[in-house]
């Protein structure tokens, strides 16, 4: 994993050359991606890391709210290392990372579309916990309106490896 240090060329390159179907813009511009950048997207309270195999870029981790103590995280990967364990190692990463960090983050959460299956189990396969179906709670930059699943890894969990049950369903309201 690699600090993203400005490396617009590269960025535009990873994002209009795949298609991501389960974010808001499935297929962003050049330009809409320079816009956001020159916004702060990539920068402002957030930290991006390339994903390298061999020294080529193959993927992206945007950490959101990263001076915040609940942090989230957002990944894409090209299309041609999906499905081949490198989601999975990423999730373990930024796990081990923000916990390792010094001002100690107590919890990390990972929304994703309830239908992006392939994400779910991977936060599944890492240790995160469901703890949420937020009904149309995804908008989508078409107009349509998705629900998500929330998930999140708490330190605790991290420093005694296991997994605390939650008590979603304690009471019945």
């Amino acid at each position: 994993m690699v600090k993203f240090e400005n490396e617009l060329h590269d960025l535009i390159s990873l994002l209009t050359n795949n298609t991501w179907p389960y974010h808001p813009d499935p297929k962003p511009s050049g330009e809409q991606i320079v816009e956001a950048y020159h916004k702060g997207w990539y920068q402002e309270d957030k930290e991006t890391i390339w994903i390298e195999k061999d020294n080529e870029k193959i993927g992206l981790i945007i950490i959101h709210d990263i001076t915040d103590t609940i942090p989230s995280f957002d990944i894409r990967l090209d299309k041609s290392v999906r499905g081949k364990g490198v989601g999975t190692k990423a999730v373990h990463w930024i796990v081990d990372y923000l916990f390792g960090l010094p001002d100690k983050k107590i919890r990390i959460e990972a929304y994703t579309r309830s239908d992006n299956l392939a994400m779910r189990k991977t936060c599944n396969k890492c240790g995160f916990v469901k703890e949420g179906y937020l009904r149309d709670a995804w908008e989508n930059n078409d107009g349509s309106i998705s629900d998500s699943v929330c998930y999140a890894f708490i330190r605790r969990d991290w420093e005694k490896k296991e997994i605390t049950p939650i008590q979603l369903n304690e009471w019945p309201f």
